[in-house]
Formats: C-alpha cells, structure tokens, sequence
C-alpha cells in the first residue's frame, strides 16, 4: 500500500491543531443571532473549561477519524493531500476560485428565497466570529463529511464488499448520500436560531434552500476531494463561507 508523504502527515495535523486552537477561540467570540435560541440556558461549564473541550475533541475525535480516513484514501489511491502528480494551481488556485463562485451563487440564491419568506435573510454570525467559524468549519465539517465518511464507505463497500470493483460509481453514491447528511446536519442549528422544536415549524422554502445549497456545496467538496485531494475541499469550504458568512455577512 502507498505510504502517505512526510509533508502530507505534517499539513494535516497542521490543519487539526488549527482546528483545535480556533474551536477553543470560538467559544469566547460574541455568537450575535445564534445565542437568540439559547439565551436563556445557563453554560454547562465556564468558558475556559469549555474552550479545553472543544479544542480536545478537535484533536481527538476530528483528529483520529480524519487521520484513519486519510490512510484509507492512500488506500483508494485518491490523491495525496499534498500530491505530486497535483499541480499548485489546480490544488490551491481552482478550488479556491471556486468556493468564491459558489459563495456568490448562494447569496444570490438567497437574495432569491428571501423575498417569499417572512423571516428574510438566512442568518449570519457577527465578524470576527464569522472569520473563525468559516475556517473552523472548512477544516471540521471537511473531515468528517468528505475525509472520513466518503474514504470509509467507499472503501468498506468499493475495496472489501466488492473487491475492488466499481470503485468510481460507488465514490459518486457515497458523495450524493454525504451531500444529504451533510445538508440534513445543518437543519438542528437553524431550528435552535428560531426557537423551533420540530423541523416542520421552519418555513418550507428555507428547507429547501438549506438542503439544495448545503448539498451543492457538499458535491462540489467532493469532486476537489476526487480530483486533488483533501485540501481542495477545504479551500472550496472556506472560501464559501469567506464570501457568504464573512462578506455577505458583514454586507
């Protein structure tokens, strides 16, 4: 089997202690509308010891179940995170360029439903809070929806239930159904943001503009994951939430 790259291993635990460091500064940013629905609940435990949580699950869970989907792509021979055969450009540039693409999409899609709900806009949190949930998510959301979900299922059903066979096909099956719990996942924070218990009570149109455009996202992640390997869809992720949290946000 390929063995993963020196620069490859130090750049992805590079990006988890990123992640770490910015789960814990989130807990002390102010969370502007998104406190709305938990006002009135007391914290389970002081910030400090909060931040220290949250920086150890980055580091342990996110950490181990991306560095195990990481070795499985080696096993998928999906590309490096830092590949050779994968140039400078089409790893950082295209993907990047991209994610500003999508980003300006979904604030037009947005601008779109907007005008046939009552409650507007979909939300944003406050800058600078939106600039560290924007990389924190790229990083986070990227490891457990593309790294770890897509590489495990691929491999368990494309390597060892069919023995190498239809690997490609399976890849773009694994991807749709990330794409729909990924979009799925994304419902709970909304519903907390109107003080909403039951996900009918949102208005439909928001519904489908949270699945279609969180979907969209997720395929377009999938396809960099694919084509250049795990930093590409990081970069897509945050540069669409750069336009869309940070800048629309702030608009």
């Amino acid at each position: 089997m390929k063995t993963e790259s020196p620069i490859s291993r130090r750049m992805y635990f590079t990006l988890v202690i990123l992640l770490a460091a910015l789960s814990a500064l989130n807990v002390f940013l102010p969370p502007g509308e998104f406190a709305a629905g938990t006002a009135d609940q007391e914290l389970p435990a002081s910030q400090p010891v909060l931040a220290l949580v949250n920086a150890l699950i980055s580091l342990l869970f996110y950490g181990g179940l991306g560095y195990l989907g990481l070795r499985l792509a080696l096993q998928l021979r999906l590309p490096e995170l830092w590949d050779d055969q994968v140039s400078v450009r089409g790893r950082l540039l295209v993907p990047s360029l991209a994610g500003m693409v999508i980003g300006v999409i979904i604030i037009v899609v947005d601008v779109i439903f907007s005008q046939f709900r009552s409650v507007g806009f979909l939300p944003h949190p406050p800058f600078p809070t939106s600039l560290a949930a924007s990389a924190s998510a790229a990083i986070g959301e990227e490891i457990i929806f593309r790294l770890f979900f897509i590489a495990f299922w691929v491999w368990l059903i494309a390597s060892v239930l069919l023995k190498n066979r239809w690997q490609d096909g399976i890849f773009w099956i694994i991807a749709v159904v990330s794409a729909i719990v990924f979009a799925v996942a994304h419902i709970p924070s909304v519903m907390l943001l109107y003080g909403v218990s039951e996900m009918q009570a949102l208005p439909s149109g928001m519904l489908v503009e949270l699945l279609l455009l969180n979907g969209f996202v997720s395929l377009a992640a999938a396809y960099y994951f694919k084509k250049v390997g795990f930093l590409g869809p990081v970069l897509l992720h945050f540069w669409v939430d750069i336009v869309w949290h940070v800048l629309w946000g702030a608009i």
